[in-house]
């Protein structure tokens, strides 16, 4: 009885341990696949914060280039803009009338004046040329004078307290003209004061024109 019941016991550890043995492979397994799968949930999770990373980069770098872009387009574009080439030409200056393709003429409205009728003295300048030029028409330039023979009667300049500029474009063969209303008085160098008047009673006068170096020939004309 006790060699079956030693028997027994010793026959049920061969049992018991054969089941322990054989339930360890399969807990190794279980672990591996574990590892495993959790290395891959870490993976993904590193492999989405790489990439939701990159996207925000990518949106980053896309807005800077746009911002870029729009301040270039206002602001930059406009500095670093080069000029068409379909641009007006810009305009040569018109060139100043060569003096000695100027002509200066001098008339009187009429040929013979009544006691008491003051002579409209006109200065006459034309451009000769064959080209627009510019000619300074300002009394800084002009003078009228009156004489009688050898008597010099009336200059312009004698008593003018300020001169100016006129600057006109003559077109080839156009004239201009500038009139002074002589008040048939006697003038001297300085403007000093001067008693005598001119003579009349069917004298004879003449009345010389000039603008800058330009003098005209002489207009004959009587004062009664």
């Amino acid at each position: 009885m006790v060699r079956q019941g030693t028997s027994g016991k010793s026959g049920s550890k061969p049992k018991g341990t054969a089941g322990r043995q054989t339930g360890r492979p399969p807990l190794k397994a279980v672990y591996r696949r574990r590892r495993l799968f959790v290395g891959l949930v870490l993976l993904l999770i590193v492999s989405v914060s790489l990439g939701g990373f990159a996207a925000v980069s990518g949106a980053m770098r896309a807005s800077e280039q746009a911002s870029s872009t729009d301040r270039n387009g206002s602001d930059g574009g406009a500095a670093k803009a080069t000029p068409s080439a379909s641009a007006t030409p810009s305009i040569p200056a018109t060139p100043t009338c060569d003096q000695s393709l100027v002509t200066v003429s001098a008339s009187t409205d009429k040929a013979s004046y009544a006691a008491g009728e003051n002579p409209l003295l006109t200065l006459k300048v034309t451009n000769g040329g064959k080209v627009a030029c510019e000619v300074n028409l300002g009394t800084s330039q002009m003078e009228y004078t009156v004489t009688s023979g050898s008597d010099r009667i009336f200059s312009s300049v004698d008593c003018q307290a300020e001169s100016s500029d006129l600057v006109k474009t003559l077109a080839p063969g156009q004239s201009e003209t500038a009139n002074f209303p002589w008040q048939r008085n006697r003038t001297v160098p300085g403007c000093g004061a001067v008693s005598a008047k001119p003579g009349a009673g069917g004298a004879y006068y003449m009345f010389v024109a000039r603008l800058g170096t330009k003098s005209s020939t002489k207009a004959v004309f009587q004062l009664n």
